[in-house]
């Protein structure tokens, strides 16, 4: 039975043109167009048994406005009409499924076809078809919220689609965008087997809590080793990454520096392995290979070269390395001993184990299964600012590295939501390490979704976000948006079908969203449902703070924390 079954009354007018992708509607009865609204979703019966074509509402003008010059409508119509983009097409039944929807238009409208509103319970069905969701199977389904066109019809989004194609959820501060990671993060959890990591900047998603939840901390100046802790030591990076950080390229012994620091790695790595009773592994091991080496040994062997003299004719002479590399000395020692990067250049013995990068892992990785929990929330907020892309990148290059190289029959599928993902995956890059952050990420959004890998990325300024990755994303969550620049790049990325849908987003209500992509095939306009748990607001009322009759401010403790760079 087709969900498109309307009696005489509900009748709302009949097709009078067609251009292309546009259809104009005759409408007689001024009544029908008082619940009318831009957005509203029309079915149009096609010339064909068992299809209805699907437009959206895009404008709509009384008898009174045909006077009106700017009206893109042709002055001789002397009636009631709406401007309706076609997006697709309603199929009863197809391929043995009912109630399907294709984005693509199987015929086109004929004159004096009728047309009639989607809303109600009609409306919900239809937004199953387009979540490919099989009406009374709503637990594996994500809501979000409700159809802003019609509230008593939920919102659904098909799970899959949204991570296998990647997502952007994109807001101005204020726009509700962290109850909205939230409320997707809340329906992840309660999944049996979820495996999803959130990158929390600002530890701002803390009160997230429950059996589905675990909470790790990026290890601060004085934090040791515990559960809960992220250490992540320097042998993880990669030869590049390590080079960002250490080698200043203005050097003009910096070739020297480098070819140096690559030779003392590789030698320090098999020197490893050799104590470590794998001597098998030797011949294998590249630059890039994670495998632990002592940096203290490291050094020695710099130092060495640096102050080396070496026989000359008569006496000594200074060796081919003197004096140049005292500069990366100095700048090795300096991150050695920088307190804030403890996570990084700590002294515990226990993470230069052969087996730590398995215990890291396994933090990361594991699913909510055997007692673990599925949605692990990693918080940066001590990590300093200037080496955060790499540490970022560091971590989702680890998981995308353990996923290449996991057998296709135990490869878990997993999700990373990149919170303000504008300061580590930018769009134009200044520095080395913005580009070692980029090559990881670049890669994950063109590569991940073959070893299952999702990408969310989430920001409030989508304009200073790198383009290759937000292009790579076929999903868009849009919230309300005020800066022009913002709203540009967002228009880009949406389909041009879609006309003018996305002007919508500088008028968006707070907890309000625009969603586009293979998770809701149809463009939909949504209000987002707040969380049941929900994440510490970054907005300070200002002016009710000012009311208040006192206060207590502890300037002592903050500059306390500020020189030992720990809260």
């Amino acid at each position: 039975m087709s969900i498109f079954e309307y009696t005489p009354e509900e009748l709302l007018g009949t097709v009078e043109s067609v251009d292309t992708s546009t259809v104009i509607v005759k409408v007689e009865n001024d009544d029908k167009l008082r619940g009318l609204q831009v957005n509203h979703l029309i079915s149009i019966q096609s010339s064909k048994i068992g299809q209805h074509l699907i437009g959206l509402v895009s404008k709509i003008i009384r008898k009174s406005a045909y006077s009106d010059p700017t009206a893109d409508i042709s002055p001789e119509f002397g009636f009631n009409i709406i401007k309706v983009i076609l997006i697709g097409t309603h199929f009863d039944r197809s391929a043995g499924k009912e109630n399907v929807f294709r984005r693509s238009l199987a015929t086109i409208p004929t004159i004096n076809a009728e047309c009639h509103l989607i809303h109600g319970d009609r409306l919900k069905q239809f937004m199953q078809a387009i979540s490919s969701i099989p009406a009374g199977e709503d637990a594996v389904s994500l809501q979000i919220g409700n159809y802003s066109i019609d509230e008593d019809a939920t919102a659904w989004l098909n799970g899959n689609k949204l991570f296998q194609r990647h997502a952007v959820i994109v807001g101005s501060t204020g726009s509700g965008k962290s109850w909205c990671v939230a409320k997707i993060l809340e329906q992840v959890a309660a999944l049996k087997s979820a495996d999803a990591i959130l990158f929390d900047i600002h530890g701002e998603y803390s009160p997230l809590q429950g059996d589905s939840f675990t909470h790790l901390k990026v290890a601060g100046p004085n934090d040791d080793i515990q559960e809960g802790m992220l250490f992540l030591p320097y042998w993880l990076l990669t030869y590049e990454e390590m080079l960002s950080l250490m080698l200043d390229r203005s050097d003009n012994n910096a070739p020297n520096q480098a070819m140096m620091f690559s030779s003392a790695v590789i030698d320090g790595k098999k020197e490893f392995l050799r104590s470590s009773d794998k001597t098998e592994m030797e011949a294998n091991i590249t630059l890039d290979s994670p495998i632990p080496y002592s940096l203290d040994k490291l050094l020695a062997f710099l130092k060495s070269k640096d102050t080396e003299m070496v026989p000359g004719a008569k006496t000594e002479k200074q060796g081919p390395y003197f004096g140049k590399l005292t500069r990366f000395i100095q700048r090795l020692e300096t991150k050695q001993k920088d307190k804030r990067l403890n996570f990084m250049f700590s002294s515990n013995a226990h993470l230069l184990s052969y087996d730590y990068m398995g215990e890291l892992c396994g933090k990361l990785m594991l699913p909510s299964v055997a007692g673990k929990k599925g949605v692990k929330i990693i918080d940066f907020s001590e990590v300093p600012s200037d080496i955060l892309p790499l540490i970022v990148s560091l971590i989702a290059r680890v998981i995308f590295s353990v996923q290449q190289w996991t057998t296709a029959d135990h490869r878990h599928p997993i999700a990373i939501f990149c919170d303000e993902a504008h300061l580590y995956i930018p769009a134009n890059t200044e520095k080395s390490i913005d580009d070692a952050s980029l090559v990881t990420f670049e890669r994950i959004s063109k590569e991940g979704r073959k070893y299952g890998i999702g990408l969310v990325v989430i920001s409030q300024r989508p304009s200073e976000v790198n383009r290759t990755v937000l292009s790579q994303s076929n999903n868009f969550i849009a919230m309300r948006l005020t800066n022009i620049d913002d709203q540009s790049v967002v228009k880009r990325l949406l389909p041009d079908s879609l006309g003018d849908y996305a002007e919508m987003l500088p008028i968006l209500d707070i907890g309000e969203a625009l969603v586009v992509g293979d998770a809701s095939l149809l463009p939909s306009r949504i209000r987002i449902t707040p969380p049941n748990m929900k994440p510490r607001s970054a907005t300070i009322d200002f002016w009710d703070e000012w009311s208040k009759e006192s206060t207590v401010v502890d300037i002592a403790s903050a500059i306390d924390a500020l020189r030992k760079q720990s809260k």
